[in-house]
């Protein structure tokens, strides 16, 4: 009875994911072969691992035992793998960095853009998204992070306090500050129930017109006149459009925390990297606490 690490892996993925697809996501691979790995891995074994429900895949309690062992293994994996790397000197290779898709266009494409010219044997991955990738399996090196409580596990700092505001094209601005009670237009983030409650107590006739999934759609949107929104201050320097409701004050917003897995910090690829984004950002720091 035989099993290798590349089928245990897969039975890890496949109980995580709880089907193929997700599990071919996970791995790279198509759904296809993560099937016949998991027929491998049954034939070898001389068992089932998984039970073909109409429903999807059904993990049987020998495919959690096996998820259990992989799970430890791929962290010890990951653990030297993060130790070597950190300890290496040479600015060549993979580097990967994560942050907000709003940050990468707002800010950080002309500082990468500097990175890459000053090291150019470096093989630089920047993962666009809001959402927390797991650095201690290495899903990025570095990581961008608008959080007001970042994972203890990671170590960094705080790049910048922030703040929002309430915003709106000129005309919908001057009139809900010339009569807070006539009828003010919102456009709402879609997670939200109701405009802030800042706004609602200076505007009690808020009239929600849109509720969108993403900040440049509620952008977007506001821009066409459908209404005001919230959104940190660092957009109001690119959105010129966008001008804030005078008499309603800045709300404290979750700050920039530049952040990664204590294991690289001795990597000399992070250094040269946060040597480029630090600096920037403790030179615009009014961008994220001030209105333009």
């Amino acid at each position: 009875m035989k099993i290798s690490w590349d089928d245990m892996q897969t039975v890890l993925a496949m109980v995580r994911g709880g089907s193929l697809a997700a599990a071919g996501v996970e791995l790279g691979l198509s759904y296809t072969s993560v099937a016949r790995r998991i027929h491998r891995a049954e034939q070898a074994l001389g068992r089932p691992l998984f039970e073909r429900r109409p429903e999807g895949y059904q993990a049987t309690e020998e495919a959690h035992d096996i998820a259990r062992a992989a799970a430890r293994m791929e962290a010890e994996e990951q653990a030297v793998l993060r130790r070597l790397s950190g300890r290496a000197q040479d600015l060549q290779g993979p580097l990967s960095l994560t942050a907000p898709p709003l940050l990468i266009q707002s800010f950080l494409a002309p500082l990468l853009a500097e990175f890459t010219a000053q090291n150019p044997q470096v093989e630089l991955t920047v993962r666009a998204a809001n959402g927390v990738l797991d650095l201690a399996r290495r899903e990025a090196d570095l990581a961008l992070r608008i959080s007001r409580h970042p994972q203890d596990t990671l170590v960094g700092r705080k790049l910048a306090e922030q703040q929002s505001g309430f915003f709106a094209v000129p005309e919908i601005a001057d009139r809900a500050a010339l009569d807070p009670r006539a009828p003010l237009d919102w456009v709402l983030y879609s997670g939200h129930d109701a405009p802030p409650a800042a706004a609602r107590k200076s505007h009690p006739d808020i009239r929600v017109r849109a509720r969108l999934d993403d900040m440049p759609s509620m952008i977007a949107a506001a821009l066409a006149g459908m209404g005001a929104l919230r959104m940190p201050v660092f957009l109001a320097h690119s959105h010129p459009g966008l001008v804030p409701l005078p008499h309603l004050p800045l709300q404290p917003y979750a700050p920039i925390w530049l952040l990664s897995h204590r294991d690289l910090q001795g990597s000399a690829k992070l250094a040269a990297l946060k040597g480029v984004l630090e600096p920037w950002f403790r030179d615009n720091k009014h961008m994220f606490s001030s209105l333009p």
